[in-house]
């Protein structure tokens, strides 16, 4: 299974999130729940770095492990434009686990 941490801040705002294992819904290569969390991760990631200049600290591992934490010297306008990247990649991720919640499995204090 898939388990997407999100970490708030006390104001409500993501600080970081952590993805870690794996789906399992297929083989590898065939696997549309992964595909798609790796897509909408990925995807925010390079978003924030195309998009609004914010270079994440980013950890990658064995076993599905990604770490992306927002560095704290940002703009207050790249905070909030960050912000939104991240609240709709967590749109994306909670619409797969709507679908395929035997596969992920998010976690959020604001769920």
């Amino acid at each position: 299974m898939i388990k997407v941490h999100v970490n708030r801040l006390n104001n409500g705002t993501i600080h970081s999130f952590k993805m870690t294992g794996h789906a399992y819904y297929d083989d590898p290569g065939k696997d549309i729940v992964c595909a798609g969390a790796s897509a909408s991760s990925i995807g925010a990631v390079n978003a924030l770095e195309e998009l609004i200049g914010v270079i994440p600290i980013i950890e990658m591992g064995d076993k599905g492990y990604l770490y992306v934490e927002l560095p704290a010297d940002l703009s207050t306008d790249q905070y909030e434009k960050a912000q939104l990247l991240l609240e709709g990649m967590l749109v994306t991720l909670k619409s797969i686990e709507r679908d395929y919640g035997q596969y992920i499995r998010i976690y959020d204090k604001r769920s």
